[in-house]
């Protein structure tokens, strides 16, 4: 029987992928609710029509047959709505970044531990991209050994005057660190396999954007693991001539071989996303990616209704949140003791 799905809180854009996809596997949409009127208001009821908007979310909440909640509210809204959601017996999947705060992250695992339900982050750079899709599946065949380390990179397109204030107010959207690259961790303790990690070092920085001083616009980590290390690098300064949002790139380095990731666009060649670049004893060559699968949420329809973890682990969101708030807050901490420039 196909599961039944809502949404609560439609802030962030990335809410309409969430319902396509789950769409895609069968999933059938039963309503939404949302905070006023947000400017993905306009968007989301051109994409859904026929979807019930509910004015009262425990409608939703308390309703026995619904089986899963998507949330991408404000930043910092979205720890109280999957708590509740798992309170009334749902499981969620979230926008990145899942929550904002420590606090945050330590109330939803009491209460994921405590109901036995499902928190699932949509880490979209990784579930929606068809050529990380492939490189998982090359690695898992030994296609260039061990990774041992993971070079990210996630730059983005500021598009300042169509952002809603609380973009730009860091106790709601959290910081750079804490937000885009989470991404980046994912794709880390993904394909070194890491379970945990120290952070070496962590910035983020205002460089370019003083009218706005809460933003942060720049954001590097360097992480290590006892078999692997990684370096992130996120960013709000894609250019605007760039014919997408951002020239988001993953670099592995194997034991046995390197591959490269150019997952939005080719400078220079229009059109051609899901580039993968590998290299080998054997092989050194390009392949398109673009028709690689997203089994992301077919698994997670599928553990919702088997109790089982084939789209991810029950502690691997834990972890990358907390690693992308630990280092929010390493960056925070060094920024303050250096004092202003």
């Amino acid at each position: 029987m196909p599961i039944k799905f809502a949404a609560v809180g439609i802030d962030h854009r990335h809410i309409y992928d969430q319902i396509v996809h789950m769409r895609a596997v069968g999933g059938a949409f039963a309503g939404w609710w949302t905070e006023g009127t947000p400017g993905t208001l306009d968007g989301f009821l051109k994409r859904f029509p026929e979807a019930e908007r509910v004015v009262d979310r425990r409608r939703i909440m308390e309703d026995p047959s619904i089986d899963l909640i998507l949330i991408a509210a404000v930043n910092a809204d979205r720890a109280a709505l999957a708590i509740e959601a798992m309170e009334h017996g749902k499981d969620v999947m979230v926008d990145k970044p899942g929550c904002t705060t420590l606090d945050q992250l330590a109330s939803i695992r009491e209460m994921a531990d405590r109901t036995g339900r499902i928190w699932s982050v949509n880490f979209s750079e990784r579930f929606q991209v068809p050529a990380v899709s492939k490189a998982a599946e090359l690695v898992a065949q030994g296609a260039i050994g061990r990774v041992v380390q993971t070079l990210g990179l996630g730059p983005h397109r500021l598009n300042k005057a169509t952002r809603p204030d609380w973009f730009f107010q860091r106790a709601r959207y959290g910081g750079v660190l804490c937000d885009i690259a989470s991404h980046q961790i994912d794709q880390f303790l993904t394909f070194t396999g890491a379970e945990a990690a120290e952070i070496a070092m962590a910035r983020a920085e205002n460089f370019a954007n003083p009218e706005t001083p809460e933003l942060e616009d720049f954001g590097e980590i360097s992480l290590r693991a006892p078999d692997a290390s990684g370096y992130i690098r996120v960013d709000w300064h894609t250019p605007d001539a760039l014919p997408t949002w951002g020239d988001g790139r993953l670099f592995l380095l194997g034991t046995e071989g390197a591959i490269e990731l150019r997952k939005y666009c080719e400078l220079g060649q229009s059109g051609r996303s899901d580039n993968l670049y590998l290299v080998n004893g054997a092989r050194c060559e390009y392949i398109d990616a673009r028709d690689a699968t997203l089994p992301y949420f077919e698994n997670l329809a599928r553990d919702i209704q088997d109790g089982t973890e084939t789209a991810m682990s029950r502690t691997h969101p834990f972890a990358v949140t907390e690693l992308a708030l630990r280092a929010q807050a390493l960056a925070d901490k060094t920024r303050r003791d250096a004092g202003p420039s």
